[in-house]
């Protein structure tokens, strides 16, 4: 009798277990940003505390990362590992440009795609992107150029533009699309991108 009223109760956590272990592998899972490369989209300033975002690991089975969206990627062994902590390599940014479009900077401050200056009013504030000029860079099809909004302060596809993928990240590199800040519960908000204004 003791045997059989314990039976339940462990079929339930072990239930319960497999469902958020398959959730975070295949659905969604939490991430905490370390940097301030996604100031002011994401904080994770010193004195700040850190975001955690959710980040949705379905949508890329069904559609390609388009530009603006905010992603969470595995760093590329191209020299991207290089300032992240040891046993750490995911990285967030924001696709700029995808493959088979041209990309550089600037005009007037601003990042041309394909001939066109993008308009990006999730910029932090007097960030001088004009003064990190790079380009023309085609993309590579397959790839992703990335940059954080805090342009003064992202080491993204601009510092990695003479490795092989030109400094772009492939697609199968990406984790999953960023949803939501969900840590600290002051700043709980969506997760912008260019076509979500």
């Amino acid at each position: 009798m003791k045997q059989h009223r314990w039976r339940r109760p462990a079929f339930l956590v072990v239930l319960t277990l497999t469902l958020i272990l398959g959730v975070q592998t295949f659905v969604a899972q939490a991430f905490v940003i370390p940097s301030g490369s996604m100031e002011r989209t994401l904080h994770g300033c010193p004195g700040c505390v850190d975001d955690r975002v959710l980040v949705d690991k379905l949508v890329y089975r069904f559609q390609s990362p388009q530009p603006g969206d905010v992603i969470v990627f595995h760093a590329p062994d191209d020299g991207w590992k290089e300032n992240l902590p040891p046993g750490e390599d995911a990285l967030i940014k924001r696709v700029v440009a995808v493959g088979g479009q041209t990309v550089r900077c600037c005009d007037a401050g601003r990042v041309v795609v394909d001939g066109q200056p993008l308009d990006e009013p999730y910029l932090l504030a007097g960030a001088g992107q004009d003064r990190h000029s790079f380009g023309p860079v085609t993309v590579p099809e397959g790839y992703l150029w990335v940059m954080g909004d805090n342009r003064d302060d992202s080491a993204d596809s601009r510092y990695h533009q003479y490795g092989p993928g030109k400094g772009a990240v492939p697609v199968e590199e990406v984790v999953g699309k960023a949803r939501l800040v969900i840590w600290p519960p002051g700043r709980w908000q969506p997760v912008r991108g260019a076509a979500d204004r």
